[in-house]
């Protein structure tokens, strides 16, 4: 059975504040230990009062502070907003403080809009520099040479294995080629996840990180002690797409009972084809749903996500998703 993993961003629902969004995510990371979770990540998101997640490196370092055997890991820096090498010392550092459980996934997106973005890179607007960026950051892990001018300290020498993120061919492309670990973006962006992978997978060249290729996938998984419940824990995530679509990103909102009343037909439409790539239901229905999207898609792992307005209930869902994966190894 391939390993499940969990995406993190800090969910600030409605009436409560990032205080306590870091509390639940300590809280879920630890109980993601305890069943078995293979990774815990965080993603880099900017002026979204929805997530907490944007000084991702602190928050990593938080939560590996708070565990002790789960690896934890960027899903991922938006690289164009930061210099190569602070990323790198960065995660030399957590690298050094948590041996043998850092990840650094990397995206070439900016994580927020384009006014956000403009004051994040200052002197920097394009991500046309991504792959040239990517090399130079992987080169800083490398042991430093003799005469070597500039160098991360920490970070050189140390072992971070580094995933390309993606929604689209480009860093499929650039993972094969640079014998990279890839994870694609298919809990919001599925569209174009085949024909994705089957580039990776075809294109793929082994490196000194990685032998094969490996894909993992993100799927949303709302899971509840039944349908109904699930269906409308799902509602949160689906306000959610709504809201900023329309422009007004906001906190997380409550589950509400009647969807339909919420969204347009367009809006609709939209959510649907965005989070195509969801298992919404009970223990049973999750079960079937995951095993499905598994025997589909063949990935390597799955990166699972659930966008739930209530902590206990996020835990629940994740509790359920969980049995899913031990139900489905005992079957095999």
């Amino acid at each position: 059975m391939i390993p499940f993993s969990i995406l993190d961003l800090a969910p600030v629902t409605a009436g409560s504040d990032a205080a306590q969004a870091f509390r639940n995510t300590l809280d879920l990371a630890r109980l993601g230990e305890r069943l078995g979770y293979r990774r815990y990540w965080l993603a880099e998101h900017h002026n979204m009062p929805g997530i907490a997640s944007a000084a991702t490196a602190v928050l990593i370092g938080h939560v590996a502070g708070g565990t002790s055997t789960i690896r934890v890991g960027a899903g991922g820096i938006m690289l164009p907003n930061h210099a190569p090498l602070q990323v790198a010392e960065a995660f030399g550092t957590l690298a050094s403080l948590y041996p043998g459980r850092i990840d650094l996934g990397l995206g070439r997106a900016p994580g927020t809009d384009q006014p956000t973005a403009k004051a994040l890179r200052r002197y920097f607007d394009s991500a046309d520099a991504f792959p040239h960026d990517v090399v130079e950051l992987l080169g800083y892990f490398e042991p430093a040479t003799s005469g070597q001018q500039v160098r991360a300290v920490p970070g050189a020498g140390i072992e971070v294995p580094v995933w390309l993120l993606g929604s689209s061919l480009f860093s499929a492309t650039l993972s094969a080629q640079l014998g990279l670990p890839f994870a694609f973006a298919s809990h919001f962006a599925p569209d174009a996840m085949d024909e994705a992978l089957a580039l990776y997978r075809r294109d793929f060249r082994p490196s000194a990180q990685l032998s094969q290729p490996y894909a993992m996938l993100g799927i949303n998984v709302v899971g509840a002690d039944s349908d109904a419940e699930a269906r409308r824990l799902f509602t949160t995530q689906q306000q959610s797409f709504i809201n900023l679509r329309r422009g007004r990103p906001g906190l997380i909102p409550p589950p509400i009972d009647d969807i339909e009343s919420y969204w347009t037909p367009p809006e609709k439409l939209m959510v649907e084809r965005a989070l195509a790539c969801a298992v919404v239901g009970d223990a049973g229905t999750v079960k079937d749903g995951v095993e499905a999207f598994i025997a589909r898609h063949q990935p390597d792992e799955l990166l699972i996500t659930a966008n739930v307005f209530e902590h206990a209930a996020r835990r629940h869902s994740f509790e359920i998703a969980a049995a899913a994966r031990d139900r489905l190894l005992a079957a095999n």
